[in-house]
């Protein structure tokens, strides 16, 4: 079994929990792909002009439009919007379980292998610059940590991933932080 067909079997089999309307949908790719003989991730991080989420290391994505066929097609439409990856050219191999941002943002993320070649063209008006990260970087416990963050009178674990300067952290490490307890267990 190929890594591509083991990510779509593991997500096939767990039992994906959904979250009920209410918060403002929205929808992130977890795009993979192979360079330089490696896994790679595909962050990005958002420009400091933003009203919303400045300077912050995420998944591509955004709110879902009136006209976006379903959340997949949101996935897609902001992926191709922000860093210029054509829908035809991402294989969706899975969706994970809903998150819930502090925004108030039901965000559901979506799995996807992305070509070997694939050629990022991003959009500056809200992406500063792409952070590739190799898998295996992410899987190195050192490089992880959680700590107990206080909101709205809870303690809430808040994950955190380093790759060189940058911190990978809040919703967009608690997404990645289910798909690697789900495809490595254990390690």
């Amino acid at each position: 079994m190929d890594f591509k067909d083991k990510i779509r079997s593991t997500l096939a089999a767990h039992e994906r929990i959904p979250m009920a309307p209410g918060p403002v949908p929205a929808a992130v790719l977890l795009p993979l792909y192979r360079k330089a003989g490696d896994c790679h991730v595909l962050f990005t991080k958002r420009t400091e002009h933003l009203h919303h989420h400045r300077g912050e290391i995420s998944f591509p994505g955004g709110v879902r439009h009136p006209n976006d066929r379903d959340m997949r097609a949101t996935a897609l439409r902001e992926t191709r919007e922000e860093v210029g990856i054509a829908p035809d050219d991402v294989e969706i191999l899975g969706i994970l379980d809903d998150f819930h941002s502090v925004y108030n943002y039901r965000v559901t993320p979506f799995v996807c292998f992305l070509p070997d070649d694939c050629h990022f063209s991003i959009n500056p008006n809200e992406i500063d610059r792409i952070i590739e990260v190799p898998l295996s970087h992410l899987l190195d416990p050192a490089i992880f940590r959680v700590e107990d963050w206080n909101w709205k009178g809870r303690i809430h674990p808040v994950f955190f991933y380093t790759y060189g300067a940058d911190e990978i952290w809040g919703l967009t490490a608690a997404i990645l932080h289910q798909f690697l307890d789900l495809l490595f267990k254990g390690k």
